[in-house]
């Protein structure tokens, strides 16, 4: 949520600024703004020579773009902010930067202070002035405060006072008039990294904005300022002392972050399903057995497992779904799954034999990193599964795997899902080798099959015009029921949360045996049931639910196995999903979903890349 993008060096940096915010814009936003220290055109003899120009609006980038057409100023340093609305409606005296009360100090923000009114109370009392309505114009006025009095004049240790003074989140960047060679920055709760180059040095949210420029990044930890010049970069603790860290190399090219010739990155992200799937596997599989070397546990201590507990937020709670049957049913060991925001408000029973693995996209998801941190006070060991190098939870975690899908621009996850779902197989498969529960010819079997799944799923999306025509005639329906059972399940949940997400259509997933328990009173001639009714051990009961919902006249669209003629006897619409081990489905059922509820949104020309209300990391709670 909310977008950072800043820049020092030698180069011009008002395009810098807004190219960068439009890469931040799947993060989701509502109002956008950038400040530049840009040369005064008719300084008097007194003057710096220099001013802070701020222009914002609300709406989006191509909004405060069309202002800027008329200006013509620029400057090598600045800072550029897109806002997600949480203290104060969307308009543009909300919007980033702030200033404090003479105009020298701009300020973006990206968080939440939880303690903002008493700070605010305080200012006022000394005579501070207010125009917004946001809890982030507190921190200008602070910054101003501590320049006067225990900074010394330094804008780095005003930062350090700062972050001291303040309760909530926040990754804070600040410019300030009177110190024009230098951009700081402090960090609390939500990300923020360095980019490093030749030409100059950035602060940003993510590795996208500035990919452009640099393959080089430096993470910033909570707790932590930093003070950026055109060659040189310096982290602090809150006391002062320096931290060295060097800078890492991301892999990820410019390309991978664009659209490609796709019409949108969601669609893009679909199509490189096959891709992302392959490279999460890749060097993990040697001679046909799973090798995990970023798990931090003995074989013995693995024997030792009495629970696994999971948790995770969103899209990956469902994957957390998948990983719970495909554990407990290869390797026999009890799983637990939550969400991370109840998670983190109950007070769980950690055992000393449990592992504890958080799933999450961003590696930033704020009520998942705070149900870790729950965690491992608790003395749980912690793995985490995602997909963003250096991120804050991959860093407190005892463990990562990464999912190496490559970035995901697009709001919805779809390459990242399947790619965390295949990291659950894996999972499921390593721990039953060490545990002896799969036999081996079984075992060789699934890793066969894994190893194709790829193939499968570019056979899918081939097929993906046929998609298409079942979304083209229903599309106009209000109601949609996703039912599934045992693996099929998740992807039923999935399936409702893509929809609802992109077409702004009303979609519940239901597990298929509770239809009966309610939800079937909502079936009529308005409804599409979208059924995932593979030919595995429940077919015969799914193919009863599907039955009992056709009649009560609700349009049928099922997902079946590729040669079942039996399903299509009582479906209005069907698609084939290709043959494979029944744990497997799930993720093969998943991609016709995702494709439903695309091309469903682009029939009702939604902003499927954009939609409305959602941001792609849910950094505040």
């Amino acid at each position: 949520m909310c977008g950072i993008v800043a820049y020092i060096g030698n180069k011009n940096c008002r395009d810098i600024l807004i190219n960068g915010l439009k890469r931040l814009e799947y993060r989701g936003y509502d109002s956008a703004g950038i400040g530049i220290l840009a040369p005064k055109t008719a300084p008097k003899s007194s003057d710096p020579g220099y001013e802070i120009k701020v222009i914002k609006e609300a709406g989006k980038i191509k909004d405060l773009e069309k202002l800027l057409s008329d200006m013509d100023f620029d400057g090598t340093v600045g800072i550029g902010h897109t806002r997600w609305a949480t203290h104060g409606v969307p308009n543009r005296a909300n919007a980033h930067p702030h200033f404090d009360c003479h105009g020298e100090i701009a300020v973006v923000h990206n968080g939440i202070i939880e303690n903002y009114a008493e700070i605010k109370e305080e200012l006022v009392k000394k005579g501070h002035k207010f125009i917004s309505d946001t809890d982030t114009e507190v921190l200008p006025h602070l910054i101003e405060e501590y320049l006067k009095s225990e900074a010394d004049g330094k804008l780095l240790i005003a930062m350090q006072r700062l972050l001291k003074k303040i309760r909530g989140s926040g990754a804070i960047v600040a410019l300030s008039l009177k110190h024009p060679d230098e951009i700081v920055a402090g960090r609390i709760a939500s990300p923020l990294i360095v980019g490093v180059s030749k030409e100059g040095n950035f602060f940003a949210s993510d590795m996208p904005a500035v990919l452009e420029h640099t393959h080089h990044f430096v993470i910033i930890n909570d707790y932590e300022t930093v003070r950026i010049t055109r060659d040189d970069i310096q982290i602090y603790d809150l006391e002062g002392i320096i931290i060295q860290r060097d800078p890492f190399r991301v892999n990820w090219t410019l390309e991978s972050a664009e659209k490609s010739g796709y019409e949108d990155f969601m669609l893009k992200e679909m199509f490189e399903q096959p891709y992302g799937i392959r490279e999460t596997m890749r060097g993990r599989i040697t001679d046909g057995v799973f090798h995990f070397e970023e798990i931090n546990l003995s074989e013995e201590q693995i024997r030792n497992l009495k629970k696994i507990q999971i948790i995770a937020c969103g899209t990956s709670y469902h994957a957390a779904l998948t990983g719970k049957l495909i554990i407990e049913k290869w390797a026999g060991i009890p799983v637990e799954v939550d969400i991370s925001s109840e998670y983190r408000y109950r007070d769980p029973i950690v055992d000393r034999d449990c592992l504890f693995i958080a799933i999450t996209q961003s590696g930033e998801t704020i009520d998942t990193l705070a149900a870790i941190r729950e965690a491992r006070k608790k003395g749980a060991k912690v793995m985490a599964v995602t997909n963003v190098v250096g991120s804050t939870i991959a860093r407190e975690s005892d463990s990562v795997i990464y999912t190496h899908a490559g970035p995901e621009i697009g709001v919805c996850a779809t390459k990242t899902f399947t790619a965390q779902v295949i990291v659950m197989y894996m999972i499921g498969l390593f721990l039953a080798r060490i545990k002896g529960t799969v036999d081996e010819t079984v075992y060789e079997k699934i890793i066969e099959e894994l190893e194709i799944i790829p193939n499968k799923v570019q056979q899918i999306l081939n097929n993906a015009g046929h998609i298409k025509k079942i979304a083209d005639e229903t599309y106009r329906h209000t109601c949609f029921l996703f039912l599934g059972r045992i693996y099929g399940f998740p992807m039923s949940l999935e399936g409702a949360l893509k929809l609802k997400e992109i077409s702004y259509i009303h979609a519940e997933g239901y597990a298929a045996g509770e239809m009966k328990h309610g939800p079937i009173a909502l079936t009529d001639t308005r409804t599409i049931v979208v059924g995932v009714i593979p030919q595995d051990f429940v077919y015969e009961k799914m193919l009863s639910n599907l039955q009992e919902v056709k009649a009560r006249n609700a349009k049928i669209f099922a997902l079946i196995t590729e040669g079942d003629k039996n399903t299509a006897k009582y479906a209005d619409y069907v698609f084939e999903i290709p043959k494979t081990r029944e744990e497997l489905y799930g993720i093969l059922a998943v991609v016709p979903l995702q494709l439903y509820a695309y091309y469903i949104a682009k029939n009702l020309s939604r902003n499927v890349d954009q939609p409305r209300n959602l941001a792609k990391s849910v950094t505040v709670e």
